[in-house]
């Protein structure tokens, strides 16, 4: 199914863990919308922030729901109640990632200024701030008995926290990239990461030690799930979601959904509801786990060497420790209040009863609200626990999801519904504009989108009065798909002749020398093909190493091409690459300059600090590119805030 979430560009959403089918929106116009996964229509919409909102969670009973926005700070609303419960303020940068204890009253916070804040919703205040990470906290879990925190960042690491004693247990490291997921087993010491290196990690959380790492040449894990019963993990990446496990290491099967960069999992009725977005669209789809292989011998992918695989632990079993869950509320951690700074233990104020004032509840849809968050028999929950599962395809569906679901790939995916007509009042988002949508094109263009800009089939056929002359003439048909046959041709001779002088460059030295002499051969002989360079610095981007001050020097102006790009894809590769640049090179940059000239010649001294001149010239101008963008909202505001910061010391 496919809805219009918000009148501007969808910024995060979660899926309800408890019911899988509530869900819960934010946008670029500041609200939280509430849906359920099956209705076309919102539920209820939340304002207060004044910035977008960044990141989302719903507790375990689905009564509760956090925000955070740009600005740093946090929002949670009673849902049943239909009003602003806590306003959390004390990040000073963009709330990342959240996550709700699953017993006591507290909420956990992950930011961009890289510090992880414990919330007392009761009391309103910050219990404890946790530091180590060195970037962006990317996101949060509580394990299953409450007493720890997994937290995972930009800087390649994922921490695992104590509660009670406020301190850091253990840190795991061997992610080659920024790690984007954490998820805990539901029964067993075991911990899952997911990275942007493409690899999925599973932890002990006895031994402190990596009990497997799967490698797939896909894209980067996006989100994790285990199996409620704890036999297999499911993973989502572009397209595609993937089933491991993990003694030994395999995957057991593999799903191509097309829902492009899936942002969240839940099960319901052993069913997988994945959801997605663009721009102001969110997608869901639903994949039948009866039909997906979550065990056995029969594998898709094997891992590790060519050693006989083990019988699958039988479910119900274990290999490790059991969480013990208590059965009454956690306590807050140990009195570490007093350590807080008075800023962090807030107490409420006019200012706070001000602006929990101005936040709303807007029950968009009376209907679904009372029947899902005030039902007359309080044990029953809709979206109810028991639900009917979502319908099949249908026998006479199209041939590209029946391709997709062939022999070699067992699991069902509900293909999206129709859409509704734009004039009909009763489909359309409450918050949506009333005018019609005209479709224009975009200014920026997407990196991952489903049919050409600028391009549509009718044009490229001559018009059709009438139903009765629909079948068109030969001679008139090919007069129109020959209209701008030479342009493209052109285009792609010129295409074809880069990729040649790339290739013919690429084919001696190493990979150094061969990286460095296609930037230097596209920097000197102007090419004048943006699209080169972004396959060139991709490359670039997966090995740090790679990166050297002459490299630096030649790349930079290129960089600053790329972030004036229209193309989202152009713009994202730029901001890695600035970013690296930035953290391994700025310092570096900044001493040699700050440094006292030497005494006599040092020929390799002053080439060094002509490069670092050049390079520090080149980051003033792309300054200013990355400030004036930094009011951006969505992903990209987000980035070129990350590297304003990191640019600060420039000013």
């Amino acid at each position: 199914e496919e809805i219009t979430a918000h009148s501007s560009n969808v910024s995060s959403l979660v899926l309800g863990k408890c019911s899988g089918r509530l869900l819960a929106t934010g946008g670029d116009d500041c609200r939280v919308n509430i849906w359920s996964v099956n209705k076309p229509n919102c539920i209820m919409s939340l304002t207060g922030h004044t910035t977008p909102i960044e990141s989302l969670q719903i507790n375990t009973n689905e009564e509760l729901i956090v925000a955070g926005s740009q600005s740093g700070s946090i929002r949670v609303w009673d849902l049943e109640a239909a009003k602003i419960l806590r306003t959390l303020l004390g990040h000073k940068a963009n709330i990342c990632s959240l996550d709700f204890h699953p017993f006591g009253s507290f909420v956990a916070s992950g930011s961009l200024d890289t510090n992880i804040k414990l919330w007392d919703v009761r009391r309103k205040g910050c219990v404890f701030r946790y530091k180590g990470h060195t970037q962006a906290v990317r996101c949060l879990r509580f394990s299953p008995d409450g007493k720890w925190l997994a937290s995972a960042a930009d800087d390649h690491t994922v921490k695992l926290w104590d509660l009670a004693a406020g301190k850091i247990m253990f840190e795991f490291t061997g992610h080659t990239g920024p790690v984007n997921v954490v998820e805990f087993h539901p029964n067993e010491y075991l911990l899952a990461s997911g990275s942007s290196d493409r690899t999925v990690r599973f932890w002990d959380l006895e031994k402190f030690q990596v009990v497997s790492c799967i490698e797939e040449e896909a894209t980067p894990v996006r989100c994790v799930l285990f199996n409620p019963d704890g036999c297999c993990l499911y993973s989502g990446f572009q397209d595609s979601l993937r089933v491991y496990g993990w003694e030994p290491e395999r995957c057991f099967d593999v799903v191509l959904v097309n829902w492009g960069k899936v942002a969240d999992l839940s099960i319901c009725n052993n069913q997988l509801i994945g959801v997605s977005f663009a721009q102001s669209t969110v997608s869901s789809f639903v994949v039948d786990l009866n039909r997906v292989t979550k065990s056995g011998s029969i594998l898709h992918g094997l891992i590790r060497d060519d050693k006989p695989l083990l019988q699958p632990t039988p479910a119900g079993s274990s290999l490790r420790r059991i969480y013990d869950r208590p059965s009454t509320s956690c306590s807050k951690p140990q009195s570490r209040v007093k350590h807080n700074s008075e800023s962090e233990r807030r107490s409420p104020s006019s200012e706070d009863d001000r602006d929990e004032k101005e936040s709303k509840a807007e029950i968009q849809n009376p209907e679904d609200y009372k029947e899902i968050f005030q039902p007359k028999n309080s044990i029953s929950r809709t979206p109810p626990r028991n639900n009917e599962p979502f319908p099949a395809p249908p026998e006479d569906e199209p041939a590209a999801v029946k391709e997709a679901a062939k022999p070699s790939q067992t699991a069902d995916v509900q293909t999206p519904l129709p859409k509704q007509e734009h004039s009909d009042p009763i489909q359309r988002p409450p918050i949506a504009s009333s005018t019609p949508v005209t479709r224009t094109e975009p200014s920026v263009i997407p990196a991952a989108r489903n049919e050409p800009i600028g391009l549509k089939a009718s044009d490229f056929l001559p018009a059709v009065k009438n139903q009765s002359q629909a079948e068109l003439v030969d001679e008139e048909a090919m007069s129109q798909i020959r209209k701008g046959h030479e342009t493209m041709c052109v285009v792609l001779t010129s295409r074809h002749k880069n990729l040649d002088t790339v290739r013919a460059v690429w084919s001696t030295g190493d990979i150094k020398a061969r990286i460095l002499k296609c930037l230097t051969f596209n920097s000197a002989v102007a090419i004048n093909d943006l699209s080169v360079v972004v396959d060139l610095l991709n490359i670039v981007n997966q090995k740090a190493s790679l990166w050297k001050l002459d490299l630096c020097t030649i790349v930079l102006p290129q960089i600053e091409k790329l972030l004036q790009s229209k193309y989202e894809s152009y713009v994202q590769t730029g901001c890695t690459s600035l970013k690296l640049i930035l953290q391994r090179f700025l310092p570096l940059i900044t001493d040699i300059l700050a440094a006292p000239p030497s005494v006599g010649v040092d020929i390799t001294r002053e080439e060094r600090l002509h490069k670092c001149k050049l390079c520090y010239k080149q980051l003033k101008n792309i300054s200013n590119i990355v400030k004036n963008k930094s009011g951006l909202s969505g992903r990209h505001g987000s980035a070129f805030r990350e590297l304003h910061l990191l640019m600060a010391v420039l000013e």
